[in-house]
């Protein structure tokens, strides 16, 4: 009893954000976008993915990885792992963790990553088919490979506390989180945690192709649109974010800001495209969460949904807000700024939990870009940001493998 209540104590503290998404590189411009619910979905350009029947997607444009990450690194990694590698850096440099005062024991990395580094496998499978087996770089082993990241941020930092990663369907970036609030609690001081994708590369939209949730409209401003009779689908996205998780106590004691806790978790599984039986399946993970958490319904001051964007799933994730907070599901404010950047499978709810933070911060709710008439019984704030004291967050997400996950987000004056 007594080591698990010491365990308990060793709170999860968010001290740094690091951010790269289609509508911001760098946290500073992520929020000013996120808050003015500014959308940037556009008709996907990169080479190769022109005559797709998805048309529509969320791009990163401006990152330049070359003046962020060293040449080595960059050679034998792809674009997913260059956003994973960025957004660390920065968010190492929010928190000022005194790495070189530190052991590289004591610090850990746990990444998420649904798609993998589609182009640079596409790239080098093309050399093999086109060439021969000569002209494959030896850097094709482990680039594709969805632990790269993890892999690289922590060879990049000399991190040699524990490390790990998570392929868990869209869900795996709360995952990723949940375990590293873990890794702190079994003892870390530290973790870098996050996810990143790339997966609008030809290969990677190819492999999308199969999924029937995924949005097929030509206009930008119909594309994706949750919680609506217009709903099609979602559209897809790219970028990532990573967050420096820290021990509670130890972040206290050196003066740092904290911006957040990792307060509660819960997670289930349904099945694949079982929309309906998502209800039940997203409505448990919430009641574990809190129940994790020691937080009632009615302390949730706002949901970030998961926001699939299909009829029948965005009934059923309305119904489990409904299930799980009770009366206070309909009041409460909901929203889901990733309709105006598009839905990048792993990060999107990191990105989701970095909007929760800031919101938290800023005292507003961001509102969900492009929707405006809402057809299910939420309280979705569309149009603009809301003026709100939100102080502790509940972010969903569901994969479409089946996967649900809730994470329950507490401001720094809440009570841990």
């Amino acid at each position: 009893m007594n080591a698990a209540m010491n365990t308990r104590n060793r709170g999860a503290a968010i001290t740094g954000i690091g951010v790269i998404a289609p509508n911001g590189v760098g946290t500073d411009a992520f929020w000013k976008a996120t808050r003015e619910g500014i959308p940037c979905l556009d008709r996907i350009s990169r080479e190769g993915s022109e005559h797709f029947p998805v048309r529509i997607g969320g791009q990163v444009r401006g990152f330049d990885p070359g003046s962020m990450i060293e040449e080595r690194f960059l050679v034998q990694t792809d674009r997913f792992t260059h956003f994973a590698m960025a957004s660390a850096d920065l968010a190492l440099d929010d928190a000022r963790l005194p790495v070189d005062d530190m052991s590289p024991f004591a610090i850990g990395v746990v990444t998420a990553s649904g798609s993998g580094g589609g182009e640079f496998g596409q790239r080098e499978l093309q050399q093999l088919y086109g060439k021969g087996p000569r002209y494959v770089g030896p850097y094709q082993s482990i680039a594709w490979f969805y632990a790269a990241s993890t892999g690289q941020v922590s060879i990049r930092g000399g991190f040699k506390g524990p490390c790990g990663v998570v392929a868990n369907d869209e869900a795996g970036g709360l995952d990723a989180l949940a375990h590293a609030r873990r890794s702190i609690r079994r003892g870390a001081d530290a973790m870098v945690a996050g996810a990143s994708e790339a997966s609008l590369a030809p290969y990677s939209i190819v492999c999308m192709l199969g999924w029937d949730e995924l949005s097929r409209a030509r206009d930008a401003g119909r594309a994706y649109l949750p919680f609506t009779e217009d709903a099609c689908g979602f559209a897809p996205g790219e970028g990532g974010a990573m967050l420096v998780v820290e021990e509670e106590g130890a972040a206290r004691r050196r003066g740092v800001r904290i911006r957040g806790f990792i307060a509660g978790y819960g997670s289930t599984f349904t099945g694949a495209s079982r929309w309906e039986r998502s209800r039940e399946g997203l409505a448990q993970a919430i009641r574990v969460a809190l129940e994790d958490a020691q937080c009632a319904p009615e302390e949730i001051d706002m949901v970030f949904a998961d926001a699939l964007g299909v009829p029948e799933a965005d009934r059923a994730e309305a119904l489990a807000i409904a299930d799980a907070l009770g009366p206070h599901g309909t009041r409460v404010p909901v929203t889901a700024p990733k309709t105006g950047f598009g839905r990048a499978h792993c990060a999107a709810p990191t990105l989701d939990v970095v909007a929760a933070v800031l919101s938290m911060e800023h005292r507003v709710v961001p509102p969900t870009p492009y929707v405006t008439d809402v057809c299910h019984e939420l309280d979705l704030v569309t149009r603009s940001s809301r003026p709100a004291e939100p102080r502790t967050a509940l972010v969903l997400s569901r994969g479409l493998m089946g996967c649900n996950a809730a994470l329950v987000l507490r401001g720094p004056e809440g009570d841990y």
